[in-house]
């Protein structure tokens, strides 16, 4: 099982690794899949409004609700989610190299969200890259069996992670 995680330790880090190592693989004609997140803060100072990008070259999908500025419970869309979540697995029956998941959270926890397209990857042999949040980490190694390999936020890490992966040789 080629399976690898991440947790960067800043607010959003995760989401901006994830985005660089996306470019980084397209720079290297490796063909990705999955979502990455792109955060904007609001005009109201509110919470940042969150997107996916549907990688390689689909949609922006809004995964947030706004529900004001002095709201507390969670904001993440699960129709926008399931909507990015059904454009990935209609994705992956393509030909596809990596599977990029910008985050294992609350819904794929509960069995829900890119779950099912994690299993997809893995069954078709694609690599899989994870971001992770501890708050989630023993659902997600429980998911994988503890079988995946936790590595350091570091875009060169990732990428020679891919390139083992995938057999490839980089120089």
């Amino acid at each position: 099982m080629k399976i690898a995680c991440t947790i960067a330790p800043g607010r959003g880090d995760t989401d901006l690794l994830l985005l660089g190592v996306s470019k980084g693989l397209a720079d290297r004609d490796v063909l990705c899949c999955g979502t990455v997140q792109i955060n904007s803060e609001c005009e109201t100072q509110g919470p940042c409004d969150m997107d996916v990008q549907c990688l390689p070259d689909g949609p922006v999908i809004r995964i947030s609700q706004t529900l004001g500025k002095h709201a507390r419970g969670c904001r993440l869309d699960p129709n926008a989610l399931e909507q990015a979540v059904g454009w990935v697995e209609t994705r992956l029956t393509q030909d596809i190299d990596v599977l990029i998941v910008n985050k294992f959270g609350k819904h794929e926890a509960d069995g829900r969200g890119f779950r099912e397209a994690i299993a997809i990857a893995l069954a078709q042999d694609i690599p899989v890259i994870v971001g992770l949040n501890n708050m989630n980490k023993e659902a997600f190694h429980s998911f994988t069996g503890g079988l995946a390999v936790e590595l350091s936020p570091d875009a060169d890490v990732l990428l020679g992670w891919v390139d083992e992966a995938l057999g490839r040789v980089h120089s």
